[in-house]
């Protein structure tokens, strides 16, 4: 029989019973079992692990579990920069793109109205996530931990809030999105580039009263949209504002 002490910290505590939350205990693992294996079983996915400490040192998700072992589980570091300590993963992500599953179409939209690459399709199954994800270099984002346990995502990220709003604030605490977001570049609906369209041009493509009101306009070629900066645009400009606002910087 083998037994190992494990200790979870911060978020991670979220997915542990509460008898097992900011503590250390003890439990069986299997002849066979690695670092990622006990992680997951303990109900922790692998995607919300920054860095494991076996024994004090960092090591990989295949190292194997042997008895007595003290095995740390941490989250992402928000003020440390722990890059030459990492070995959970091969490589970073150089562009923050992400995929969201079904349930997460507001974030989708919100996260594409803040300049981040995010593909949506409420038709995609948990499979083909996890493939596209896999394949692509992008996050993958749900509230399905089971999903994030699949091997095949390296980069996942399991939202806590239960509304769109609030998950966009959990994503941008949580990855540190201020200093990347282009808002209003991207399209809503599609997910492709805006682009700058003069009002002579759009005003054959908005209703007469928008053309009287405004000047401004961005347009997006792959679905044929138009874009002013009306009251639905303040709107998201107000939730955005908090967002790109860093006092540290």
């Amino acid at each position: 029989m083998i037994t190992a002490t494990f200790r979870f910290y911060e978020e991670l505590n979220d997915f542990l019973p509460s008898l097992r939350r900011r503590r250390a205990f003890d439990c069986v693992c299997a002849q066979s079992a690695t670092v990622k294996h006990m992680i997951e079983a303990l109900g922790v996915p692998h995607t919300e692990v920054e860095l494991v400490l076996l024994n004090g040192e960092s090591v990989g998700f295949d190292r194997l579990i042997l008895d007595g072992d003290r095995v740390a589980v941490y989250p992402k570091f928000e003020r440390l920069d722990i890059s030459p300590l990492l070995k959970v993963r091969t490589r970073p992500l150089r562009v923050l793109r992400f995929i969201a599953d079904a349930h997460l179409g507001g974030l989708a939209a919100l996260l594409r109205m803040s300049g981040f690459d995010t593909l949506y399709d409420n038709a995609f199954e948990d499979g083909e996530i996890a493939e596209i994800g896999a394949h692509d270099g992008r996050v993958v984002l749900t509230r399905d931990r089971e999903l994030l346990k699949r091997r095949i995502i390296s980069h996942g990220c399991y939202l806590h809030a239960r509304k769109p709003a609030p998950q966009l604030r959990e994503l941008f605490e949580r990855l540190d999105l201020a200093r990347s977001a282009r808002p209003f570049s991207l399209c809503l609906r599609c997910n492709h580039p805006l682009h700058e369209l003069p009002a002579e041009l759009a005003r054959t493509r908005v209703p007469p009263s928008i053309a009287a009101r405004h000047s401004r306009y961005l347009a997006c070629d792959a679905c044929d949209r138009v874009f002013w900066e009306g009251s639905h645009w303040r709107s998201m400009q107000a939730l955005l504002a908090p967002l790109l606002k860093n006092p540290e910087r």
